[in-house]
């Protein structure tokens, strides 16, 4: 990877031996690792058996765990929040797991829409949950930093499972409770 980064400064017409580049190459390929880590992450592991016994059946929501992501069409960040909720079926999961699945998804080249459903998808699959809700915004560099430019554009994503789908009012009180 340094090597293809190495390559990246020659094709854009830098010169990899000046002082500020010298070890670039280097810090970039480490922070690509670091930020496509999601790939080499196991979430059973990441989960470590934090499911409890519970009889609350009771909406259960994270609200605005940070997000960086990566777009896979240009490989630039996405930046933003995400907003998740469960109802609980017999066990519910640590509080930190749930801000660990968005980072295992997340630290992957990924598109927001298919983000918002992985991660939906496996809180309802890793603890049995009535349902699952999660909302995404976040602000994407591809379409800030190049293309149209458009600095305060928000893109807002949302998968609703189970009983979130279902129930009108159960997804409205999560959309409340969201704000």
């Amino acid at each position: 990877m340094e090597d293809d980064f190495l390559n990246i400064l020659r094709a854009i017409g830098e010169d990899p031996e000046r002082a500020g580049l010298k070890d670039t190459p280097t810090r970039a390929a480490n922070a690509m690792r670091f930020l496509m880590q999601g790939y080499s992450m196991d979430i059973d592991e990441v989960i470590n058996n934090a499911l409890f016994p519970s009889d609350n059946d009771e909406m259960v929501i994270v609200k605005n765990i940070e997000l960086y992501s990566m777009c896979e069409h240009h490989m630039l960040p996405f930046i933003g929040k995400c907003h998740v909720a469960y109802i609980p079926n017999g066990k519910v999961i640590g509080l930190s797991k749930i801000a660990r699945i968005v980072d295992v998804f997340a630290r992957r080249l990924q598109i927001q829409e298919n983000l918002t459903n992985e991660i939906a998808s496996c809180i309802v699959d890793k603890t049995g949950a009535v349902g699952a809700a999660v909302i995404i915004e976040a602000q994407h560099m591809c379409m800030m930093m190049r293309g149209v430019e458009k600095q305060n554009s928000v893109m807002t994503t949302s998968c609703m499972l189970g009983a979130f789908r279902s129930s009108s009012s159960t997804r409205n009180e999560f959309l409340s409770l969201v704000g």
